[in-house]
Order: C-alpha cells, then sequence, then structure tokens
C-alpha cells in the first residue's frame, strides 16, 4: 500500500483542513470526562464518555453539529494543543507535534480504521456514556489515558 505519508513533510498549522481531520485516530480518548483534584489541579481521567460518542466506532455521532449539542467541546487546533494537558500521550495530533510519527495502528499507516482498536488503544468496550453515568466522582479510573 503506497500512502501518502504528508505528516512526516507537512507542518500541523500548514496542513489542509481534510488533512488535520484525517490525522484523528479515532480512539475516543479525547471524549472521554475528566475531573480535575481541587488541592491538587491533577487531572483524573473517568471512564463516561460524551454523550455524542459512538463507543464502537471511536468517532462523533454529530461531529459537524457537536457545539450545538455539547457546548464545551474543544475544537482541537495546532495552537490548542500547545496549551491543552488533558490529552493522551498516544494522540496523533501530539505524536506529529514531537516528531514521533504515526504508530503502525494508525489508519493512516495500517489502511484500517479498526486497527486502533484492535490494538487496544481506543476506548472501545471499557466506557459508557455520560446519559447512563451518574455522578464522575465514582467514575474515575486507575489507568491514564
Amino acid at each position: 500500500m503506497s500512502v501518502d505519508r504528508f505528516w512526516e513533510r507537512i507542518p500541523l498549522r500548514a496542513m489542509t483542513r481534510v488533512q488535520w481531520e484525517s490525522l484523528c485516530d479515532g480512539c475516543g480518548k479525547c471524549c472521554v470526562h475528566k475531573l480535575e483534584d481541587e488541592d491538587t489541579g491533577e487531572l483524573l481521567p473517568t471512564n463516561v464518555s460524551c454523550r455524542l460518542l459512538d463507543r464502537r466506532s471511536g468517532q462523533c455521532s454529530d461531529y459537524r453539529n457537536r457545539r450545538a449539542h455539547v457546548p464545551e467541546c474543544v475544537r482541537l487546533t495546532p495552537q490548542k494543543l500547545e496549551t491543552l494537558d488533558w490529552l493522551p500521550s498516544s494522540c496523533a495530533y501530539l505524536r506529529v507535534q514531537r516528531g514521533q510519527g504515526l504508530p503502525d495502528w494508525h489508519h493512516l499507516v495500517s489502511g484500517d480504521r479498526d486497527a486502533v482498536h484492535a490494538a487496544g488503544a481506543s476506548v472501545r468496550g471499557w466506557t459508557i456514556s455520560e446519559d447512563d453515568a451518574g455522578p464522575l466522582e465514582n467514575h474515575v479510573i486507575e489507568t491514564p489515558l
């Protein structure tokens, strides 16, 4: 399979919207709620996902209109990558920004959108929707995202 490895030659800030959006690996980890410890400022991951996350595909079920349903949803940009402290270290955007490249399971490398799930690098199988969760404090997990 011949792949245009554009992420290796085009800086994030110079990517087209299509290129930028294609970097998302579909892990769904950015759509999992985190709590902030009031005393330490530490972010605590939970197993609770945004109501719009399709927990099977790892994709937003209404990406185009997500902000209408979830006003606090953050639109990732190259500028915001420098200030957000809650993205997982496996995030393709962060990996490219840091010069780490994409993992073998990334769909742009493997050609398979399900490879992220097969590699265990997504939220598939271990999250619940915020609509069913109840208090987030009851859903803090030990394993970092």
